[in-house]
């Protein structure tokens, strides 16, 4: 999506940094190929059930550790092992945070396509404070980010575009946040995702 005026970074909140067009072309291209080897089965792609019966719109696959609403495990709902973490992604997380030190070992990988939407929510089912690093591909969205006390205003909504990255830590960390829509036709065109969005967080489990 091109633009007149030169998106800068910015900090949305105290501990949450936008940094637009992070990842080149050639990043992304990689980073859409590395998506559909995740996606595919066993431990594959699937959409999340709630502990209420409801189906979450966006689809999964996890690296590193399974997510299941509310905790982690080794296995996916089709009881074979999570895909492997890879080094490469860790090194891609430090380079995101700025700190040698990040050692990221969970990998969420959400694809939405033009219904699917995300709740307000915290990202705490991880022990410890470290940040959260969320890659985009693709579409742009609408993201929501909130405040720590509740899914209600304040909150900013930015405009996540294709190798777009926002992290938030320290203050921020457990700031509630969501996607209200997403903005299909909006993605470039030669990155190999002809439609929808993926979102890749990075996040560090404590286990």
């Amino acid at each position: 999506m091109d633009t007149l005026i030169p998106r800068e970074p910015r900090w949305v909140a105290p501990g949450a940094r936008h940094v637009p067009d992070w990842l080149d072309l050639d990043q992304q291209r990689e980073l859409v190929l590395a998506c559909r080897e995740w996606a595919r089965p066993p431990a594959g792609m699937r959409a999340t059930r709630l502990p209420g019966g409801g189906v979450m719109s966006v689809r999964t696959v996890c690296l590193g550790w399974h997510w299941t609403p509310y905790r982690y495990s080794r296995t996916a709902d089709d009881g074979t092992p999570v895909k492997a973490f890879p080094d490469w992604l860790g090194e891609l997380g430090r380079r995101a945070v700025g700190d040698s030190h990040y050692r990221p070992d969970i990998a969420l990988v959400n694809y939405y396509d033009s219904a699917a939407r995300m709740g307000m929510h915290q990202d705490r089912d991880e022990r410890g404070d470290a940040p959260v690093v969320s890659l985009s591909l693709g579409d742009a969205c609408v993201f929501r980010f909130g405040n720590t006390e509740h899914r209600g205003k304040p909150w900013a909504d930015v405009e996540l575009r294709s190798g777009d990255l926002f992290v938030f830590g320290g203050p921020s960390r457990l700031a509630y946040h969501g996607v209200p829509k997403t903005l299909p036709g909006t993605g470039p065109l030669d990155i190999g995702l002809a439609e929808g969005r993926l979102n890749i967080t990075l996040r560090v489990s404590g286990l």
